[in-house]
């Protein structure tokens, strides 16, 4: 029997505000456990919510970038269930009526591009966090997460791959981060995902029974932990079993999902209006304020990229894959207007660099203007292009400018001719054998005479003026 995977994820993005999204305290990562509180949000008696105007406008954003619906009035609701970590008791959340519905954002596959669709947009407020001390059988809580802004982004069960789940969650990000309402750190916790997962009988309509993973913690777990599911899934139902509906948490190491409890359904968590907070209602007037002063979005920055320097598709859509990426390669085209050669370099050699040293396009030890700075010595024949490697090399070592790099080394290109002949002249007059196989027929010898003028040069010569002083001499 073959299995088709439906899979549908929930984005929960930290917003970078200030404070959290119902008092004052502090939203800064890292503090002392239990110093960014307040009576609010440890769920005081007495105390009164209030509503983060930042966060509305931010959720405002990201449902405009995706394509939702901002929905006239929207509701709190509190999700019930004890946790040591959830003080209240409940969490505020929003349910039966969130602040955006129906988007979809478009995703790039090796082979095609897939319209994921999006359910819903809200806005809810975190919890704590629990840390567990080897050896001892205690639980200790810290509580400066709780009341942190969340934005939950539930997606439409439309994936159907581990690959596609990725890079939907790949382009989630991009969009936060270039919107600038959160930075995606999935390590500090303000980007994390749950998955749900079933199978079905390839071309079935209804859905299998779902599994949960939850808190996944990086794209590439995300993609290991479905592609376990949907294995593990496929054995149950081989084996004459039952797929249970059940949270589950991946184990990284042995890259494996296990259970953790029984998949709780919305009723469960008797959801009902908060009675502290009034229906939240958005006039258009306002929605169109946040529309005007929306940024380029990594999608129109790619469109931009073909027709203005003539980028292919691929070239375009790595380049602003990330707003960071985008902002560097901008710089430097300002700098030096050559834009398919900057594209090669930050593809192939900058990032090369940054990968092999985990470094993110932020951290580069190569600024814009240098990188700039290199492929205009290039261009104006100082340096050929496999010095421009070693310049490079020494640009990410040391943080100099090119220009220093080729002064101190002395990699200056040698362009005189008269310079050239001399050492090809040479090098002909030794080489006499080659020289006849040259002009018997084996013309690929032109490499070995390129070589042996490199070598002289210790490969500084200008490949073009070689090339053509070597056909001079060799076809005579």
């Amino acid at each position: 029997m073959e299995f088709e995977p439906v899979i549908g994820l929930e984005v929960h993005a930290q917003l970078k505000t200030d404070t959290k999204i119902f008092c004052g305290c502090s939203t800064k990562f890292g503090g002392k456990p239990n110093t960014h509180t307040c009576p609010v949000c440890l769920g005081m008696p007495g105390v009164l919510p209030v509503l983060n105007r930042k966060v509305v406008e931010y959720t405002i954003k990201m449902a405009l970038a995706v394509n939702c619906s901002v929905e006239r009035e929207s509701r709190f609701a509190r999700k019930n269930y004890f946790y040591p970590d959830l003080p209240k008791g409940y969490q505020i959340s929003q349910y039966e009526l969130p602040i955006s519905l129906n988007g979809w954002i478009d995703i790039d596959l090796e082979k095609e591009t897939r319209r994921i669709g999006i359910t819903r947009i809200h806005m809810e407020e975190d919890a704590g966090k629990l840390t567990h001390e080897l050896g001892r059988p205690v639980s200790l809580v810290d509580l400066n997460r709780t009341g942190i802004p969340l934005m939950e982004i539930v997606s439409e069960p439309d994936i159907r791959t581990p690959e596609e789940a990725g890079a939907y969650l790949r382009k989630i990000r991009s969009i936060l981060r270039y919107l600038d309402i959160s930075d995606g750190n999935m390590e500090e916790g303000s980007f994390r995902c749950d998955a749900n997962i079933s199978i079905r009988p390839k071309g079935s309509v209804p859905f299998g029974t779902r599994a949960e993973i939850k808190n996944l913690n990086s794209f590439k777990n995300v993609e290991k932990a479905i592609n376990y599911e949907i294995y593990r899934q496929q054995e149950v139902i081989l084996d004459g079993g039952e797929v249970v509906q059940e949270t589950r948490l991946f184990d990284p190491d042995k890259v494996k999902t296990f259970s953790m409890r029984g998949k709780e359904d919305a009723h469960d968590y008797r959801y009902f209006p908060d009675p502290d907070l009034l229906p939240l209602v958005i006039e258009e007037e306002w929605v169109n304020q946040v529309r005007a002063g929306m940024p380029e979005l990594g999608d129109q920055k790619k469109e931009r990229y073909i027709k203005e320097f003539s980028l292919s598709a691929y070239d375009a859509g790595v380049l602003t894959a990330s707003r960071e990426t985008a902002n560097f390669f901008e710089a430097c085209v300002k700098e030096y207007k050559e834009p398919k050669q900057i594209a090669n370099w930050i593809m192939v050699s900058l990032m090369g660099l940054l990968n092999a040293e985990g470094k993110s396009i932020e951290e580069s030890p190569v600024t814009p203007g240098g990188l700039a700075g290199l492929i205009r010595l290039i261009d104006k024949g100082t340096i050929s292009g496999k010095i421009a490697k070693t310049v490079f090399e020494e640009m990410a070592k040391t943080g100099k400018d090119p220009e220093t790099v080729v002064e101190e080394k002395g990699l200056v290109q040698v362009s005189d001719a008269g310079e050239l002949e001399t050492i090809i002249k040479a090098i002909i007059e030794s080489s006499q054998e080659q020289v006849g196989q040259y002009r018997a027929g084996k013309t690929k010898l032109m490499g070995f005479f390129v070589g042996q003028v490199m070598k002289e040069t210790r490969g500084k010569a200008n490949p073009k003026i070689v090339n053509e002083i070597l056909k001079k001499f060799l076809d005579e």
